[in-house]
């Protein structure tokens, strides 16, 4: 009889993370893929799009859950999978990266003796003041298998007594998925839709809650950037969480009223990164802009105090700032005063599916 494997997809960068493994596991005969929704986003923008990029089929399960304070989100996702594995077990539950329904999905399964297989393991950024940070630690400690994206992550899970027979180093799954796309990327059409030159505009994407959410951080930050847009071009892509924060504390008129600012809504995979391999520099808070620019080597400034992807740091394009900087760091890089000199991790080559399907077939006894 084939493995039952369940896949659970739950936000916009668990999506890009699970359509390369899907189609990987889909084309073996010695298992059965369920592709599980959560829900987490339920906007058309943030996560239907995303299934159609990546030729992903309507999920097999859909969960509905939802916004709401993570408890919630947690909770009801802890409680709806449950009822979905005592409806039709897997044989294998498969969680991805670091969102609230990563957790609960684990949680769920482990309770129910479904081994549970954490793709995107042992990632760490010290900062327990990160909600993700908590999900990435529980996670791994009582995941069956952890599958992680370089080596630093395996001596993190070392250093926290994981047994090695536990951990299997696989390369980065956000690059197999660039490679999957890339001629699609390559040959769409959104620089020449917003009338942009390659190497002459800078792509911004900010939401994480310690830049948004205080009033003082998020006023500094607006600043930064519309004197930025004053040398060169800004193509924002404003997560909702973002313009609601924009326009409660009076900021998104500014940023309107920016002749250089172009803002857009969050884009598809695509479309978004034709943006981004055409950029100068990239600005951000998130984990996966942070990979991929390392990959292309292009220039990113994170405005973050901490990274859960140091390595893309050591080795990478990426530089950790606070808002407070962000000006005088994006100026120096537009400059060429700052010598970046990137190269790419050990297996983050696009072949990260693979392994991992070659990994699971081993220890599911095929």
């Amino acid at each position: 009889m084939p493995k039952k494997i369940d896949l659970i997809a739950a936000a916009r960068p668990n999506f890009m993370k699970v359509a390369p493994l899907f189609h990987a596991l889909s084309a073996q005969p010695w298992c059965e893929v369920r592709l599980v929704h959560t829900g987490q986003h339920y906007d058309a923008n943030m996560s239907d799009a995303f299934f159609a990029d990546f030729d992903l089929p309507k999920p097999d399960l859909h969960l509905g859950i939802g916004s709401g304070t993570h408890a919630e989100q947690t909770g009801r996702t802890l409680m709806a999978y449950e009822q979905a594995c005592l409806a039709d077990r897997p044989d294998w539950t498969i969680v991805v990266g670091d969102v609230n329904a990563t957790i609960a999905c684990a949680l769920a399964a482990s309770k129910l003796h479904i081994p549970v297989a954490h793709l995107e393991a042992g990632l760490r950024s010290r900062d327990r003041y990160m909600p993700e940070e908590i999900n990435r630690i529980l996670t791994d400690a009582i995941a069956d298998v952890l599958w992680t994206p370089s080596i630093d992550a395996n001596e993190n899970l070392a250093a926290e007594g994981i047994a090695e027979q536990r951990i299997e180093f696989v390369g980065n799954i956000m690059l197999d998925t660039f490679e999957l796309m890339r001629g699609r990327i390559e040959s769409q059409g959104k620089r020449d839709e917003l009338g942009l030159s390659v190497r002459e505009y800078a792509v911004v994407t900010l939401h994480r809650p310690g830049n948004v959410d205080s009033p003082e951080t998020l006023e500094t930050l607006v600043e930064a950037l519309v004197r930025l847009s004053t040398e060169v071009t800004l193509v924002f892509a404003v997560h909702p969480r973002t313009r609601n924060r924009l326009e409660q504390h009076a900021l998104l008129e500014r940023l309107q009223a920016a002749s250089g600012m172009r803002l857009i809504e969050p884009q598809g995979y695509i479309d978004f990164m034709n943006l981004v391999t055409g950029a100068a520099l990239t600005i951000t808070d998130s984990g996966g802009m942070q990979e991929e620019t390392t990959y292309l080597g292009i220039p990113c400034l994170t405005v973050r105090p901490t990274t859960e992807r140091p390595i893309t740091v050591e080795q990478g394009s990426n530089r950790l700032i606070g808002a407070s900087e962000l000006l005088s760091a994006a100026q120096a890089v537009l400059k060429g005063e700052c010598c970046y000199t990137a190269s790419r991790p050990e297996l983050w080559d696009g072949q990260t599916a693979g392994r991992i399907v070659a990994d699971l077939a081993r220890r599911a006894g095929k």
